[in-house]
C-alpha cells in the first residue's frame, strides 16, 4: 500500500501536493490567459523536477519507475490536476532507443518541444485490411486507413501501425506533409480531446522510418499503451479520493432536512461503497506498480489495474452525483466535468471489454498473469 513507500518517495510526493498548492493559485488567477497560465504551470512543474518525470536520462529527463510514475500521478489527482496541460515534457513513446536516422530528426525535436507526434494505432470497424505497405526498393509504400488518432490534426508527424508485407507489423514514422496523406474527418470526444480519422494512398516513406525492427511493432506500441493503462488507473485512484473528500464535506453540511444528509442509512451505505471501493482499487494500483518496479512483465496485471480503476473512478462519480443531487448536473459542475472526462478512460487505450478478453487469453492461451 502507499503507506510502505520508499522515503524518496513519500518526499516526493510531498513535493506534488506543494506543487498542486501553486498550480491552483495559478489557475484562480484570472489576470493572464490561458497561453500564460500554461507557461507558469510548466515553469513551476521544472522547479519542482518534475516536468522531466518520463523523459530519458540521455535528454535530461528523470526516466522514473512506475512506482514513482504511478505517485506522482495518483497525487496530481487527488488535487482533480491531473488533466492539466504544460505539467508534463514529451515523452519518448514509441521513439524510445530509436537509433539514426530518427533519433535526430525527431526524437530529439520533439522531446525539445520542437515538433509534435501523434500515435496512430487504431482502423475503423468496417475495413476489411490493416493498414500495410508494400516494399519497392528503399522505401515503402503505405495504404489505409486510421480512425482516431490523438492530437493528429496539429501534429508534425504520426508513429503508424503498419503491416509491411513479408515482413509483419511495425510501427512506421510517417511526416504528415508526405503526399497522399488526407485527413477525413476531425473531431472531439467526450472528455475535451481531439482526434484525426485519415487515408494514406501510396504514401512512400524511407525504410529507415521504421521505428525499431520491422515484425516487432505490435510489442513496441503495446508498451507504450501499457504505461499509459497504468497512468490511467493512478488517475483515477487519485480522483477517486478527490471525490470522496467532496462528497464527505457534502454529507457532513447542513441540510435542508435540518440535520446532516449524512445521518440517513442510505446514504451511508452508498458512502460507504465509495470508500470501499476505493480502497480496493488503491490497493490494486500499488501492488501492480510495486510488481512492474521489479521488471516483471505485468501486461496482465496492468489490464486488471486498468480496467477496475477507470471503472470503480466511473462509479465513484456517479454515486457522488446522486448524493449532490441536481446541482452536480449543472454545466461548469466539477463533478458534471469530472463524470464526462472519466467516462471516455473505459474506451481509452482498450475498450474495458476488450481488455478483460485479452486477460483471459493471457492465463488460459499463453499461461501468464497472477490473481
Amino acid at each position: 500500500m502507499p503507506e510502505s513507500i520508499p522515503d524518496a518517495l513519500v518526499k516526493r510526493r510531498q513535493q506534488v501536493q506543494d506543487l498542486c498548492v501553486q498550480i491552483a493559485a495559478v489557475l484562480a488567477d484570472s489576470t493572464g490567459d490561458a497561453a500564460d497560465q500554461q507557461k507558469r504551470i510548466t515553469e513551476a512543474s521544472k522547479k519542482h523536477n518534475l516536468y522531466g518525470l518520463s523523459q530519458p536520462l540521455e535528454f535530461g529527463g528523470l526516466d522514473a519507475g512506475p512506482l514513482e510514475v504511478v505517485v506522482v500521478h495518483e497525487t496530481l489527482a487527488s488535487h482533480n490536476l491531473c488533466h492539466i496541460g504544460g505539467l508534463f515534457g514529451p515523452q519518448p513513446g514509441v521513439l524510445a532507443g530509436v537509433q539514426e536516422p530518427l533519433k535526430s530528426q525527431y526524437l530529439e525535436p520533439m522531446l525539445a518541444g520542437q515538433k509534435r507526434g501523434a500515435f496512430a494505432f487504431t482502423e475503423p470497424d468496417n475495413v476489411t485490411r490493416k493498414t500495410w505497405a508494400s516494399i519497392e526498393g528503399d522505401h515503402l509504400v503505405i495504404n489505409g486507413q486510421k480512425s482516431y488518432v490523438t492530437g493528429g490534426a496539429a501534429a508534425d508527424y504520426i508513429n503508424a501501425l503498419v503491416e509491411i508485407d513479408g515482413q509483419g507489423p511495425a510501427m512506421v514514422l510517417i511526416d504528415m506533409g508526405t503526399p497522399g496523406i488526407d485527413i477525413i474527418r476531425t473531431f472531439g470526444s467526450i472528455d475535451g480531446s481531439h482526434h484525426a480519422s485519415m487515408t494514406f494512398k501510396d504514401v512512400t516513406v524511407p525504410r529507415s522510418h521504421v521505428i525499431g525492427e520491422a515484425g516487432r511493432g505490435l510489442p513496441r506500441a503495446m508498451h507504450q499503451i501499457g504505461d499509459t493503462r497504468l497512468v490511467f488507473a493512478a488517475q483515477s485512484v487519485g480522483l477517486m479520493q478527490w471525490v470522496i473528500e467532496r462528497t464527505t464535506e457534502h454529507l457532513e453540511a447542513p441540510h435542508r432536512s435540518g440535520e446532516p444528509l449524512g445521518s440517513k442509512e442510505g446514504v451511508r451505505l452508498r458512502y460507504a461503497d465509495m470508500r470501499i471501493k476505493a480502497y480496493a482499487a488503491r490497493s490494486m494500483l500499488y501492488r501492480t506498480a510495486r510488481l512492474a518496479e521489479t521488471g516483471e512483465n505485468v501486461i496482465n496485471e496492468v489490464i486488471a489495474c486498468k480496467v477496475f480503476c477507470t471503472e470503480t473512478i466511473g462509479e465513484i462519480v456517479d454515486m457522488a452525483i446522486q448524493l449532490h443531487g441536481g446541482v452536480a448536473l449543472r454545466n461548469g459542475h466539477p463533478l458534471e466535468e469530472l463524470y464526462r472526462r472519466v467516462r471516455a478512460w473505459r474506451l481509452a487505450e482498450g475498450a474495458s471489454d476488450i481488455l478483460r478478453l485479452n486477460l483471459v487469453r493471457g492465463k488460459l492461451d499463453l499461461q501468464k498473469g497472477r490473481i
